[in-house]
């Protein structure tokens, strides 16, 4: 859906059924059509060794839930702008 969509920014949820967000934020990184869509990785785990795990994954920014909606939209503007230059 990705490659199909190309959305400007993914929000990531890491605990979904079948594939976990980290597994599929490595694939979205790995595909070269999709690798510089910018990811940010979702998760009610708020422990420092969650965020480089999804760091590691290939995530390029991590937010906990519950979400501050006003930083969550700092960061995704953020993405974007330094995706468009």
């Amino acid at each position: 859906l990705a490659r199909e969509k190309r959305p400007a920014v993914v929000l990531m949820d890491i605990k979904m059924p079948e594939v976990d967000g980290h597994q599929a934020i490595a694939a979205l990184k790995s595909d070269p059509e999709t690798r510089d869509i910018p990811i940010i990785a979702l998760t009610a785990h708020a422990m420092n060794e969650d965020r480089e795990k999804a760091l590691a994954a290939g995530a390029d920014e991590y937010e906990s839930k519950p979400v501050d909606f006003a930083r969550l939209l700092d960061k995704i503007a953020s993405l974007i702008a330094g995706s468009s230059t």
